[in-house]
């Protein structure tokens, strides 16, 4: 095991390699081909792959081929590993150390908050946070903002909501900073619902909120006929419609983290094909 986890430190210690770490670990459960890893990073095709086969000679991220081509994802087992062998002897000697990496869910009284990230805030997190809040206010009180905010919602997907029912007085296209401030709500879920915003190297939100990807197309680029655009969002309102739903079934006060962690990440790998709702 120590020899292990040293190489795989060693392996991170690189600035280059240990970004495209964490670009798969923010991406994760998707699977990048090396050009579009190469693509958000900035890197050559060539130095990207010499990173990769580095970093999966150390176990930390996992190679799977998809015919000509082949996809990478984090091995995220491997990263516990990791930690777990940094802080195996504070964790012997100084529990006060210790990253509260299997804590219990949350047993204060008040509603979860979760946050929506995409990168306009103005279609995909503005359909989730919506959503959500119709589905259980009880329970969670939903936000959304956007990496680079449009001026306002989407026009089709505000009136695709409100033919659905929702209240859209609500909602407003932000920018991610209005909830990193020390006044913002402590966010207990985080989830990035569009690629760009996953890709982004993003400041750590305060508190360790649960984090995942639940990447979608987004369909404010769909182009064709006013019937396919509108196909678009239907089948994206539909896939988050599917997720949240069962987000919100799971008992996530008798969840520890690494459980819940897992959970969100299944969610976000199932329930891909939205139905029109």
């Amino acid at each position: 095991m120590e020899k292990e986890s040293l190489l795989r430190l060693s392996a991170l210690s690189h600035p280059h390699r240990l970004a495209v770490f964490r670009l798969l670990m923010r991406r994760y459960p998707d699977q990048l081909p090396a050009g579009e890893i190469a693509s958000v990073l900035a890197l050559k095709a060539s130095t990207t792959s010499v990173y990769l086969s580095s970093l999966t000679d150390a176990g930390l991220i996992r190679q799977r081929r998809d015919g000509t081509s082949l996809r990478y994802s984090a091995n995220t087992e491997a990263a516990a590993e990791v930690i777990d062998f940094l802080f195996m002897d504070c964790c012997r000697g100084r529990p006060d150390l210790c990253p509260p990496l299997t804590k219990a869910g949350q047993t204060t009284k008040r509603p979860y908050n979760v946050l929506f990230i995409c990168t306009a805030n103005s279609a995909r997190s503005i359909f989730a946070e919506a959503i959500l809040r119709d589905l259980d206010a009880t329970r969670f009180t939903a936000y959304s903002a956007g990496t680079a905010p449009a001026t306002s919602p989407n026009l089709l997907a505000i009136e695709m909501l409100q033919g659905k029912g929702h209240d859209t007085s609500l909602l407003s296209a932000k920018h991610t900073s209005e909830y990193q401030t020390p006044e913002s709500p402590r966010m207990d879920f985080v989830f990035t619902v569009c690629d760009q915003a996953a890709n982004e190297d993003c400041p750590a939100w305060e508190g360790q909120p649960i984090s995942a990807h639940w990447g979608l197309p987004d369909p404010v680029k769909a182009t064709g006929s006013p019937a396919e655009q509108q196909l678009a969002f239907q089948q994206t309102y539909g896939a988050l419609l599917n997720r949240l739903k069962a987000f919100t079934a799971l008992p996530i006060e008798t969840l520890d983290t690494i459980s819940l962690q897992a959970a969100v990440d299944t969610i976000g790998q199932d329930h891909l094909e939205g139905t029109p709702a």
